[in-house]
């Protein structure tokens, strides 16, 4: 099945096309590590995100792809991706769960954590 099954196959196949070595590092990045923040230079949400992760002695993987200037499209093919307009678009155990906002609330509320902690169980019983 498709990743996204309402677009037609006309738009997958331009999709497929678009900076596709830039999204497949993501996609890989994203499925083998913990924690992914994706991001982009001086964009003040994205460093707030990862303050609060570092506050919370969480490591992560950051992928930065350019500034408000420069690469824009490749961000945009992330933003088509994952279906999440803004950055940074912070991934636990390959789930999107969401911005600073929404990391920040995840982290409080100690959801955060038990994903992170129920991916690890998942792979140490491998």
């Amino acid at each position: 099945m498709s990743e996204h099954p309402h677009q037609t196959p006309a738009a997958q196949a331009f999709l497929a096309k678009f900076h596709p070595d830039l999204l497949e590092h993501v996609r890989s990045t994203v499925a083998s590590q913990a924690v992914v923040v994706v991001g982009m230079a001086q964009n003040p949400f994205v460093k707030k995100a990862r303050k609060a992760l570092d506050a919370a002695q969480i490591q992560y993987t950051y992928l930065e792809i350019g500034s408000y200037v420069s690469k824009w499209r490749e961000r945009l093919v992330i933003k088509m991706w994952s279906g999440w307009p803004l950055f940074p678009q912070v991934f636990v155990q390959g789930a999107l769960i969401g911005g600073c906002n929404e990391t920040q609330a995840a982290l409080e509320d100690g959801s955060f954590i038990a994903l992170l902690e129920k991916g690890r169980a998942a792979h140490s019983e491998v």
